[in-house]
């Protein structure tokens, strides 16, 4: 599988603080990378590099072979689908209109947005006839995930990047939306790189985890690899999935 994406030594700094340092990394066709680590690790900043919202202050960055830095932004921009916490809909667009956004803005006929945003509702558990007229307002908050999830892959971009979307969901509908991601996987090509801080999802979805730990790459292993793993981090990580809810003792007073 030839590489999506790869990343060289990237640092970057903001307001005078290095935030990433010495960055490598490669995301190759069909991949799912799950960017694991502490809030203010690091991983955000580098979904924001790669999408160019955040300028590295070294390293480079190659997209579907060429340096990031010979693509004009905005084409870089909707070559790459970018999903969010709270899916960042338009709140005074229809569920189709935003899904469409970027088919339109890259000129397809009408006719054939209407048939990709079709398409696409059904493929994220949305039929349109009930669906593709709704506002976001009409929408419960697994919903917009899906419209969103539906919207980044509208044009079909060679790379998703995802940025916790499914951290501010219920227990019950983030498991649902993680399931039906997984299968919504198998069934498109694109590469993904997934940010999170919970990992038991990052051991669901990944084929590669890269654990983050103040800036750096802590561990880059197979999920299968990354329970093995001995780092400080990756066993501080690792120990939340061996926490055991105790059964209350029912023979003791109460008050």
């Amino acid at each position: 599988m030839s590489a999506v994406l790869e990343i060289r030594n990237l640092s970057c700094r903001i307001g005078g603080r290095e935030i990433l340092r010495g960055i490598d990394l490669e995301v190759r066709e069909g991949e799912m990378i799950v960017l694991l680590g502490r809030s203010g690790c690091g991983k955000t900043t580098l979904l924001k590099c790669i999408n160019g919202l955040v300028q590295p202050a070294g390293g480079e960055i190659r997209f579907e072979g060429e340096p990031a830095s010979r693509w004009d932004p905005i084409r870089m921009r909707r070559r790459m689908g970018y999903v969010i916490q709270d899916a960042g809909l338009f709140p005074h667009w229809t569920v189709a209109r935003n899904i469409g956004l970027v088919p339109r803005l890259e000129n397809w006929g009408p006719a054939l947005i209407e048939e990709r945003v079709r398409k696409l509702l059904e493929r994220v558990g949305l039929p349109a006839a009930e669906f593709a007229g709704r506002y976001p307002r009409e929408l419960s908050g697994g919903q917009k995930q899906r419209v969103g999830i539906a919207r980044a892959l509208a044009a079909d971009p060679p790379l998703l990047l995802l940025d916790e979307p499914f951290a501010a969901l219920d227990p019950i509908t983030r498991y649902e939306l993680q399931k039906q991601f997984l299968d919504l996987r198998a069934a498109v090509s694109q590469a993904a790189v997934f940010v999170t801080h919970d990992v038991r999802e990052a051991l669901l979805l990944a084929t590669r985890i890269v654990l983050f730990k103040d800036g750096r790459i802590d561990v880059m292993a197979s999920p299968a690899e990354f329970v093995t793993a001995r780092t400080e981090e990756a066993r501080a990580f690792l120990a939340a999935l061996e926490e055991t809810w105790t059964q209350p003792d029912e023979s003791a007073p109460r008050n």
